[in-house]
């Protein structure tokens, strides 16, 4: 008997071909019509939920949701995102589909199923671009420069329809047959449908069977039956009649305190979405945290398979896809090596591995002369090869992020407070006029908690960080990061960043020799051989670098959402996003994602265990006395 992949992998789908057509070995059913698959789709489901109509009719910077109960080979959804190409109106509007999938296609199988259809392939392709790695948990895609975002919740349906939160305008019921896979249509996976549905939400199907057209009539749609397409004689359609939910309403004018990389990417995405901006920062882009010359997009994935290490696992694969569009820019996925440095690290990377199955696209184990040869330089341990990882000029991105026609800026002004008045945050400033905005994210790193206009204490604390610039020419230059008690890039000119050192009780913003000193100490023990002279070893006092302060919280978690005003519930117009720590340039993309979707009434991109993790709640202490 086969036993189900270690977390967080999930088993891929078994197919066999007949006549070019994938059926699935596991449930003996076909993923589409042998007489012609995408015209079912846009018979049955396209027509049926009247959606180029529905699509054109869209407002400024709205969005239309349409959910799916497998995704298959994702006709369907190509289907849905080419009429949207058509049909969508001129104006900034998003499409999102939401879908799921128990055991998803390899990446080879998606990309033979889909080359069936010549006119979709250049949509397959963008999606074959973006298709996640086969693990457990949500996947958001942004497609089409943000203008379709593809949930994927790759595990069970009904841990899919508990954890997400949506409200559908259409829903796809596909996946097999009823009596092939009786799970995917109980009563109590229909009623989630009806869960996550409002009024005027219309639904199409392609089966008729009596049972299923029961069980959502007593949901509340107004069911019937209509022509079916081909060989089917008969198929549902269906509306919701009911009343009680409010469409969102919109967020209004946004203001962002805060230009780092947190910060530059939330405007980025909700401009991208149609919705303009005010950036407000002391200096400018990048200027305080983010903006090293040179940052590894890196995190370290727990030993335990926990809601810590899904979130850290998630962001990275998220900020990959995300920063693509830099590639050779200001992004460089060069890989990265983590090192098992010591003996501590090699027994801690020996356990991770005993405990957990990760598909070879996100990492896997090299022994001390491949982590070499991957890296160009002597290594004296193996580690974990992540090869599409690597690093950015943090700076430089964020300058670009900030540059879209909906972000405007009020720069070089120091923000002196935040002053609720008729429905609206006054953000004072010292050095310029007020910024008046509907809603207001604190994205201000270690500022946060001074800004925060709540009574009480947040759990945020500044860490001094500083990194040392070494000269390109004293070392063996690295093809690759290398991480482990110092992290060294690859070189971006004449130099090489590395570090950065952990203060947490030094608050110096100047560079010292002897944290310069620390840093190559510390760099030599791990990587020996790495400078070209060691009697040459460079010299603190001789060194350039630079201090940054990272936001951490009491947990080394990140915070993201809607700020608790210790009363025992929120300010729904007072946002924060912060606490990164040293992981900003991995978490901010997802976390930007997540919060843009609050913001913006859309279908939010993390699963309810994750977004428990994000709360500013458990930030809150009312004493004074806070310990770390």
């Amino acid at each position: 008997m086969n036993r189900p992949p270690l977390p967080p992998a999930i088993e891929p789908a078994e197919l066999a071909w007949h006549n070019g057509v994938p059926e699935s070995k596991r449930f003996g059913d076909v993923y589409f019509s042998r007489d012609n698959g995408l015209e079912e789709t846009r018979h049955v489901f396209l027509q049926h939920n009247q959606l180029p109509e529905r699509f054109s009719q869209i407002p400024e910077g709205g969005s239309f949701v349409i959910a799916e109960n497998g995704f298959g080979t994702g006709l369907n959804f190509l289907a849905a995102w080419q009429a949207w190409q058509s049909s969508a109106p001129a104006h900034r509007a998003t499409l999102h589909f939401i879908s799921v999938e128990r055991f998803p296609l390899t990446r080879e199988d998606l990309t033979r199923a889909l080359a069936l259809w010549p006119e979709l392939k250049t949509l397959a392709d963008e999606l074959l671009l973006h298709y996640p790695p086969l693990v457990r948990g949500v996947h958001r895609l942004v497609l089409a420069g943000g203008r379709v975002r593809l949930t994927l919740f790759f595990g069970d349906i009904n841990d899919a329809w508990q954890s997400l939160d949506f409200h559908a305008d259409a829903w796809f019921l596909d996946g097999f047959a009823p009596a092939r896979n009786p799970d995917m249509w109980l009563e109590n996976t229909l009623g989630q449908v009806r869960a996550h549905s409002k009024p005027g939400t219309t639904l199409a199907t392609f089966t008729s069977v009596g049972r299923i057209r029961r069980a959502l009539t007593e949901a509340g749609f107004r069911m019937e039956k209509t022509s079916g397409y081909g060989r089917k004689r008969e198929m549902l359609k269906g509306i919701l009649e009911a009343e009680g939910l409010v469409q969102p309403e919109s967020p209004g004018t946004i203001a962002i305190i805060g230009a780092g990389i947190a910060g530059c990417t939330l405007a980025r995405n909700l401009a991208e979405r149609g919705h303009p901006v005010t950036l407000v920062d002391t200096q400018g882009p990048g200027a305080g945290a983010s903006g090293n010359a040179q940052g590894a997009l890196y995190v370290k994935l727990g030993v335990e398979f926990n809601d810590q290490t899904e979130l850290a696992l998630t962001s990275l694969t998220f900020a990959q896809r995300f920063y693509d569009r830099w590639r050779s820019q200001y992004w460089h996925p060069t890989g990265l090596l983590q090192l098992a440095h010591s003996p501590q690290e090699e027994d801690r990377q020996a356990r991770f591995l005993q405990r957990n199955d990760y598909p070879r696209d996100i990492l896997r184990p090299v022994n001390r002369e491949q982590a070499s040869a991957l890296s160009g330089v002597p290594t004296q341990s193996g580690g974990l090869w992540f090869p599409d990882s690597g690093w950015l000029e943090p700076g430089n991105l964020c300058k670009n992020l900030a540059d879209h026609p909906l972000i405007s800026t009020a720069f070089g002004v120091e923000v002196s407070g935040l002053i609720p008045c008729n429905g609206q945050w006054h953000i004072s400033t010292d050095g310029g006029s007020p910024t008046v905005a509907d809603r207001v994210v604190i994205c201000s790193g270690h500022v946060s908690p001074r800004l925060i206009p709540v009574s009480g204490r947040f759990r945020l604390k500044a860490i001094r960080g500083q990194v040392t610039h070494v000269p390109a020419k004293a070392l063996i230059n690295p093809k690759t990061v290398i991480c482990g008690n110092r992290y060294l890039n690859p070189a971006l000119g004449d130099i090489a960043v590395t570090g950065a050192t952990f203060d947490l009780w030094d608050d110096n913003p100047a560079p010292t020799s002897e944290s310069h000193d620390e840093n190559i100490r510390e760099l030599s023990s791990m990587l020996p051989s790495v400078f070209n002279d060691e009697d040459g070893k460079p010299s603190g006092e001789d060194l350039g670098g630079r201090v940054a302060f990272r936001c951490t919280t009491h947990d080394y978690q990140p915070v993201a959402g809607p700020l608790f005003n210790g009363e025992d519930s929120c300010l729904e117009r007072l946002f924060l996003l912060t606490g990164l720590g040293s992981k900003g340039l991995t978490y901010a993309p997802l976390l930007a994602e997540y919060l843009a979707d609050q913001l913006t009434g859309q279908p939010v991109c993390l699963p309810a265990n994750l977004a428990r993790r994000l709360q500013t709640r458990r930030l809150y202490q009312n004493d004074i006395a806070v310990s770390y």
